[in-house]
This record gives structure tokens, sequence and C-alpha cells, in this order.
């Protein structure tokens, strides 16, 4: 099992950017695929972005190509969400999860979440 705790998020102007970290505790989290979620307020969650174990491998929601950039340190236990370029509509709370079995865009284990809100 592994424990997820998101930091980061923050109040940005459009046009700025932001670096989420989610922070991993318990072992072998270089065994576990991640990916990011967000909620926006009245709005179904959605995927953002996920990466493979070893960080070789990564996909993008349309909404966030080319914005956004993914990446892990295993070493750290921490995989990082770089948000450039932001807009009003990236306003949401994002969540990171976690698993050890690659499903598409599918994870079992969540954070609690950090807020992102990007004034216009």
């Amino acid at each position: 099992q592994v424990q997820l705790v998101e930091s980061g998020g923050g109040l940005v102007q459009a046009g700025g950017s932001l670096r989420l970290s989610c922070a991993a505790s318990g072992r072998s989290f270089s065994s576990y695929y991640v990916g990011w979620f967000r909620q926006a307020q009245g709005k179904e969650r959605e995927f953002v972005s996920g990466i493979s174990r070893s960080g070789g491998i990564t996909d993008y929601a349309d909404s966030v190509k080319g914005r956004f950039t993914i990446s892990r340190d295993n070493a750290k236990s921490t995989v990082y969400l770089q948000m450039n370029s932001l807009k009003a509509d990236d306003t949401a709370v994002y969540y990171c999860a976690a698993d050890p079995t690659w499903r598409p865009r599918q994870y079992q284990y969540w954070g609690q979440g950090t807020q992102v809100t990007v004034s216009s």
C-alpha cells in the first residue's frame, strides 16, 4: 500500500506556472504507475496526466498537452506536475493517484488533493 500527499497548489495569474508534487510513503514506490487528475467545482473528475514506473512513458489529456509536464524521482518517491501557461479553466483540485497494476487511466490509491486557482 502507498500513501500519497500532494503539495504545491495555490493562486496564480493566467499565464503563470505552478509545480505540483506528489510525495509517496510506503515501500517500492518505483513499482507504482502514477497519475494526476483534477476536479473543478461542479464537474466530474478528469484525467490530466500519467507516468510509467520508470518515467519513460507519459500520457496527457489533450487539454494540457504542450503546457503540463509530468516527471518522477523514484529516489525521492515523488512525482511532479509542472504546469505552465495556466488558464482559468485549469482551476480545480488536483489529485495524484497510484496503482501497482497498469490499467489505462485507472488507479487504486489516491491523495487528498491540492487546490489550484488561476485568476484571469
